[in-house]
C-alpha cells in the first residue's frame, strides 16, 4: 500500500493499493447487496485519516487486465487486511472474479445534477411506480460511472438499468 500526491495546502493526496476482491455474501453479513458501497480493511482507514483528501470518500475500483472500471463509496472499513468485499453486481461490471486483485484508488468526481438510465427488460415498466423505486434506490448509492449495471431490487425481483449519461 502507498500514498501519492502532495503534502498538505497541495491539494488532495492520492491513496491507491490492491486487494483480493470478494463479493459481499462472501463477508458473511446480510444485507450489502444494494447500493454500491464496499467493505476494506482497517488500514485502508488509518492510511486514509493520515492524508488531505476530499470527503466523502470515493474510490475507483479497476480490473487492470480488462481495464474496465467503475466508482463507488466505502460502507466500512471492516474487511480482513489485503481484502475488499463488494456487491455481486458491481463484480459483474467489472467482469472479476472471487480473489482476484483490483486495483482500489481514492478519487474527487464533480456533483451530478442528471442521470439517464435504459432499463434492460420492459419488466420494469410494470412496477407500479417506476420513479419512486428508482429513487428510493439511489439513496443507496454514492455515485453512478456512465456505462455500468445497476440493480434495483424490489418485490423479489431483480431489476437492471444501465446508466448511459452522467452530467
Amino acid at each position: 500500500m502507498h500514498a501519492m500526491g502532495g503534502g498538505r495546502g497541495r491539494g488532495p493526496q492520492v491513496f491507491e493499493t490492491e486487494y483480493g476482491v470478494f463479493s459481499v455474501a462472501m463477508s458473511g453479513r446480510e444485507g450489502l447487496e444494494e447500493g454500491d458501497k464496499i467493505l476494506l480493511p482497517p488500514s485502508a482507514f488509518d492510511t486514509l485519516s493520515r492524508m488531505v483528501i476530499d470527503y466523502p470518500i470515493l474510490f475507483e475500483l479497476t480490473n487492470e487486465p480488462l481495464g474496465k472500471s467503475t466508482h463507488c463509496g466505502v460502507l466500512e472499513f471492516t474487511a480482513e487486511e489485503g481484502r475488499c468485499y463488494m456487491p455481486f453486481w458491481m463484480m459483474q461490471n467489472l467482469i472479476i472474479e472471487e480473489g482476484a486483485i483490483l486495483k482500489v484508488k481514492n478519487v474527487t468526481l464533480p456533483k451530478a445534477n442528471f442521470v439517464k438510465f435504459r432499463a434492460q427488460s420492459v419488466d420494469f415498466l410494470d412496477i407500479s411506480n417506476p420513479k419512486a423505486v428508482l429513487e428510493y434506490t439511489l439513496r443507496k448509492y454514492t455515485c453512478v460511472t456512465t456505462g455500468d449495471m445497476i440493480c434495483l431490487p424490489y418485490s423479489g425481483k431483480n431489476y437492471y438499468l444501465e446508466v448511459t449519461e452522467v452530467k
